[in-house]
Parts: structure tokens; C-alpha cells; sequence
């Protein structure tokens, strides 16, 4: 009974009309106009919602109350769909199939793994699924990938000009700065601080994306998501610390075993807003744009001159699709002072 209904809803299905090209160059048809995208998981639901949320039927996870608030009103109330890629990720394609997508868009790695999966969802499926390369450097690319695919590339090359914008002024700050000088970073993940991404993860490409080092790093032999030893931590001595655990960060300041970490002794120990996504990571999205913003301000405050307040009131209005009062923004902002508003 199962097979015979896939068998109908695939007969149901959307009609090609048209040949696109995906980050991994694969080459997959899809309706001329895409009226329902199914986000693979969180970095896709992040990046559909901000070039074009009427196609999004629904979040990977349901938001939040606290995460509400910084979502357009249309779009707060969507149901929770699954997800097919990422941490916790299980290919519910029954879940698929009732949602009935014209499209299905992964966003972030476009490995092997990745495209093995794309190709059996596809088959399975018969939806089209398209890869969008997910790295931070890849930004532009991907809001003009998208944008053309949802049929509003007006949206994706504006988004994506901005994004450009942002990397060309910081470019132009590093430009004049060694390698050798700039300030050593680490991200402080959970609540003991002590997992964190290796240089070139896509869960903390946003430090060097800002100019930072990223004091985890073994010359490439490790990637991705890692526990780190106190010892570790000592040893590297970063001069500057970003987390965005709330837990975490009050104790960083009286902890002995953190006392003598430069970052700590000279206060440079930071807490990034989460919502309604993660400033640096949670997920690695789009999200990160108005995070980079603010991290260039961090390690180079006396060169990247803008307002914050300024700065994140354009970014919500203009990716996230919300006007914030001052209400709202003064309790986004409190996270940045060490004071998550809960």
C-alpha cells in the first residue's frame, strides 16, 4: 500500500519546465515557477526564508517563542517538517512526499555524501533537489543560485551585492594588517566552553572570514566540530573568546581554570545573539552575515567604524524580513552586552 501511494503522489508531481545547474554541477529540472520548497535542514530553511519565505511550508524545527519575534508574522506560526541533512537528520521521505514540494534545496556541503544523497532522495522521490554550496565564501553565489531558482534574482543579486559589499570593506581593513598580527580567536562551544570547530570548519569559517586566527588548528589534519582540553585552551592562549552559550559565559570570568587565559584577563570574552538564529553558527547560514558584521567590529573596532544598531536594524529588515522596534532591538542587542534576556 505504501509503494502505491508514492507511486500516486509521484504522479502528482510537478512538471519540469526547465534545466538548472547546482553547486555540485548536477544538472536538475525543475518547475518553471517553484512554489514549495522542502528545506533539506536548518541552513536551507534560513537561506529559502530569506530570499523568498511564501515558498517555505514549514521550519526543520518549530521556532521558539523567544525566536519568534524577530520572524515576519506570516511565517512564525509554520509547522515543523524534519529534515533530511544535518545533526539529528533522518530521511523522513513520507514526510516529504505530504508536503508535496515542487523542490527540495540542501544547503552547505556538496561532497559526495551529499550529492549520493540528492541523487537517491530524487529517485525516491521523483522531487528535484538541488545542492547549494554552503561555504561562508560562497555567500554571493548562493543568494543568486537561489534567487534565480525561486524567480526573483532582482532579491538574490541585491542580497548578494550587499554580502559582497560586507567582505570587500573587510578585505580592505586585512589588507593592511599581517597575518602574524591579527588577533588570535577561539570559539567557545557548550557549557564548559570546551568544544570547538578546527580552522576551516564551516562551523567557525566566520573568524577567519573576519580576520581572526583561529587558535584551533593543526595545520588542516583535523576538521570540523571538536573537544579541546583545558590544556589545549591554555596552551593557545587566545587574546579574544566568542561564544553563545549563556551558560558559558557568566562563569568564564571567575573560573580559576580560565583566570589566566588572555582573552579573560583582558575582558575580551564575547556573547553573541541567537535569535532568531545564530549570530556565528546554529546554524551556518545566511545568519552568519550580521554576525561577521559584528566580529569585525570586535577585532577591529578603531577600522570597522558602522553602528551596531544600525547595522542589525538594516539586516533584519532586509534578510529576515522584520522591522524592529526599539524594544526589540534593545533586547536582540543586550545579548552582545553579556546579557541574554531570558
Amino acid at each position: 500500500m505504501r509503494a502505491f501511494c508514492l507511486f500516486v503522489l509521484l504522479l502528482a508531481g510537478p512538471v519540469a519546465a526547465r534545466s538548472v545547474t547546482d553547486s555540485a554541477g548536477r544538472v536538475v529540472e525543475i518547475p518553471d515557477e517553484v512554489q514549495t520548497v522542502f528545506a533539506a535542514g536548518p541552513t536551507a530553511a534560513v537561506l529559502t526564508y530569506i530570499v523568498k519565505p511564501d515558498t517555505l511550508p514549514g521550519w526543520p524545527r518549530a521556532l521558539r517563542p523567544e525566536e519568534r519575534t524577530y520572524i515576519a508574522a506570516p511565517y512564525r506560526d509554520l509547522p515543523e517538517t524534519g529534515r533530511l541533512t544535518g545533526r539529528g537528520g533522518e530521511a523522513n521521505l513520507e514526510r516529504v512526499l505530504s508536503l508535496r514540494p515542487d523542490l527540495i534545496i540542501d544547503f552547505g556541503s556538496v561532497l559526495d555524501t551529499y550529492i549520493d544523497l540528492a541523487d537517491r532522495v530524487q529517485d525516491q522521490t521523483g522531487i528535484p533537489y538541488i545542492l547549494v554550496d554552503g561555504r561562508f565564501e560562497a555567500t554571493p553565489d548562493a543568494l543568486r543560485l537561489v534567487g534565480d531558482i525561486l524567480s526573483v534574482p532582482d532579491r538574490g543579486e541585491t542580497l548578494a551585492a550587499d554580502v559582497e559589499d560586507t567582505f570587500a570593506r573587510i578585505d580592505a581593513i586585512l589588507s593592511g594588517i599581517p597575518e602574524e598580527d591579527r588577533p588570535r580567536v577561539y570559539l567557545a562551544r557548550g557549557p564548559d566552553g570546551l568544544e570547538t570547530g578546527m580552522k576551516g570548519s564551516i562551523n567557525t569559517e566566520i573568524i577567519e572570514r573576519a580576520g581572526g586566527r583561529n587558535v584551533a588548528d593543526d595545520g588542516g589534519a583535523t576538521r570540523g566540530l571538536v573537544n579541546a582540553s583545558m590544556e589545549q585552551v591554555i596552551v593557545a592562549n587566545p587574546d579574544t573568546i566568542v561564544t553563545w552559550d549563556d551558560t558559558f559565559y557568566p562563569g568564564v570570568f571567575d573560573d580559576p581554570l580560565w583566570a589566566g587565559i588572555d582573552a579573560v584577563q583582558s575582558g575580551r570574552v564575547y556573547l553573541s545573539p541567537v535569535e532568531p538564529f545564530g549570530w556565528i553558527d546554529g546554524p551556518p547560514s545566511v545568519n552568519r552575515m550580521i554576525g561577521l558584521i559584528w566580529m569585525a567590529g570586535l577585532l577591529y573596532p578603531d577600522q570597522w567604524t558602522s553602528d551596531l544598531r544600525d547595522d542589525t536594524r538594516a539586516f533584519y529588515r532586509r534578510y529576515y524580513h522584520v522591522d524592529l522596534d526599539e524594544d526589540e532591538l534593545d533586547r536582540l542587542l543586550e545579548w552582545t552586552d553579556g546579557r541574554p534576556p531570558r
